[in-house]
Parts: C-alpha cells; sequence; structure tokens
C-alpha cells in the first residue's frame, strides 16, 4: 500500500502476523494532510497468502527488511518518519535503535513490551517455550475478543470474520509459535537498547488496552534518549487503537506531531506542540 503526495514521508509498520490494511485509516489520513505513506507487507512477518509457522522468519530478517524500506524512502522523500502498531512499534524502535538520525520522528502506537493486558491468558508466557518442543509447527495460539477492540459492532464484525476465514482486519485469527518466539525475542533485543533511540517520539496508548498495559509506553519515554516525547493516553479503545473508537484522534495527534517536526501543514488548526528540550523531557496529554 503506497500513497504518493509531498516531500515528507512515512512509513507504517503493522502488527505481527497482520497486514497493512490495519493501517490503512492513519494511512489514508496522513496522505490527505500531505505525506507520502508506505505500508508494505514484510516477508515473514506478515500475513499473506499461505503463511504459517514454516513461512516466519528471524526477527533481524523482519528488522533488516524495515531498514530497507526507510533507506529507500530516504533517498525518494526530504523526510521520513516511521509509525507501527503493536509489534510493529516494537519493529520500528529497533529500526530507530539502529538509524534515529535517519529517522524524522516516531509514531509508537500501542507498544507492546510487555503482555500484560487484561485479555491475555495466565498461560501466555508459557507460549515460547513450545517453540522448543516438536509441537512449534502444528500448534497456533488463537486469537480472542475483544480483538483489541472496544467498539462492539466492529468487534462482532472480526469476531465473524475471524470465525470463517484466516484472517481479518484486525489480524490473522492464529499466531504461530515461530512467530510468538521470534517476537519475545525481538522485544528483549528492543527493551535492552531502548536508550540509544534518539528520534523524537510520540506514544499513543489505550489506558484498557487489553493486551499490553501502558506500562510499555511508560517504558519507553523513561528510557529513550530523545529531547521531544509527547505521550498521550485513550480512554476509548483497547488495543487496536488505528481501527478503534478513537482512530481520528489518533491520526490527528500524529499528523500534528509530524507537522511539528517537519514543518508540513504549519497552517493546521490541530498542530498540537512538540516538547523540545536540551534535557529529555515528556508530555503526557489525555485525548
Amino acid at each position: 500500500m503506497e500513497f504518493h503526495a509531498g516531500e515528507h514521508a512515512v512509513l507504517l509498520v503493522h502488527g505481527l502476523s497482520s497486514t497493512p490494511v490495519e493501517m490503512q485509516p492513519l494511512a489514508k489520513r496522513l496522505h490527505k494532510a500531505g505525506y507520502s505513506v508506505r505500508v508494505p507487507y514484510f516477508k515473514g512477518y506478515s500475513y499473506e497468502a499461505g503463511y504459517d509457522a514454516h513461512s516466519v522468519t528471524a526477527w533481524r530478517d523482519w528488522q533488516n527488511q524495515v531498514m530497507l524500506e526507510l533507506r529507500d524512502m530516504k533517498r525518494q522523500y526530504k523526510t521520513v518518519a516511521v509509525g507501527g502498531l503493536c509489534m510493529g512499534a516494537v519493529l520500528s524502535l529497533s529500526v530507530a535503535i539502529e538509524a534515529s538520525k535517519e529517522i524524522s520522528g516516531l509514531s509508537l502506537l500501542a507498544t507492546t513490551l510487555y503482555y500484560d493486558g487484561w485479555s491475555i491468558p495466565w498461560y501466555r508466557f508459557l507460549l515460547p517455550l513450545g517453540y522448543y518442543t516438536p509441537f512449534r509447527y502444528w500448534y497456533a495460539y488463537r486469537e480472542r475478543e475483544p480483538f483489541g477492540l472496544k467498539n462492539e459492532a466492529l468487534r462482532t464484525w472480526v469476531a465473524r470474520e475471524m470465525a470463517s476465514k484466516t484472517s481479518s482486519i484486525a489480524g490473522a485469527s492464529k499466531l504461530t509459535l515461530p512467530a510468538i518466539h521470534e517476537g519475545e525475542l525481538l522485544i528483549k533485543h528492543v527493551r535492552r537498547n531502548l536508550h540509544r533511540v534518539s528520534a523524537p517520539t510520540l506514544l499513543i496508548h489505550a489506558e484498557e488496552d487489553d493486551v499490553s498495559t501502558p506500562r510499555s509506553a511508560e517504558l519507553v519515554a523513561n528510557t529513550i534518549s530523545s529531547d521531544k516525547i509527547q505521550k498521550i493516553m485513550l480512554h476509548n479503545s483497547y488495543h487496536m487503537i488505528t481501527l478503534d473508537n478513537e482512530r481520528e484522534r489518533v491520526a490527528d495527534e500524529t499528523i500534528s506531531f509530524f507537522n511539528g517536526l517537519t514543518g508540513n501543514g504549519t497552517n493546521s488548526e490541530n498542530q498540537a506542540p512538540v516538547v523540545s528540550s536540551p534535557r529529555r523531557l515528556s508530555l503526557v496529554r489525555s485525548a
């Protein structure tokens, strides 16, 4: 998925075993605001036809693919910002660890550095261990309600899709053990190296995130080295904030943050201030 517009661009990274569709509302809003936007498929990370446990590649390969997209866009556009949802936010951080100076800004949505939300089953922490057993290629963790959605109508529709198909707008109906295992390795790498992230960063997280509590966003805000940090808490969404009740607010805040960094759309009425200081600061706002 790609939209061409101005000289400032945004690379969006969807969640693990999902598709660019979950980023489409945000991508379209960014494009309308004058940004060129790219939302790629990533081999071994994205859900595609024929995707299964054998299709999953190592997290380093995921990171390399995002890096290649970033550098390809850098050759075409004046600035490139990066945004990601869930594991896509973690993957965005992993790229920023290596290349913060190449990134004009980060929009980290529902960052998942801990699976500690209220809908996560107690045995979730055991799943990566299954990777080291013969079951790794046939067992899969089935996604369950509320599917990261507080919006009841959308949740009902996704439930029907999940029951009859292998994927929906909210991602794949099942997560394979190899995908879970590689995701855990990526999370560990990012948590160890957060201090190396210096790109300006926007964090948007739902107070009631059913997958990952605000603890993940707080860790990022308190650890990265950027002197431009903005953290926004949402109060009417669950995990899938690009699709849920406050998706328009997510787009508004992302556009405003990027505008403040690039000067794009300086006449926007919704533009929010970006915190800037010689010292690392965090601005927390409620949406």
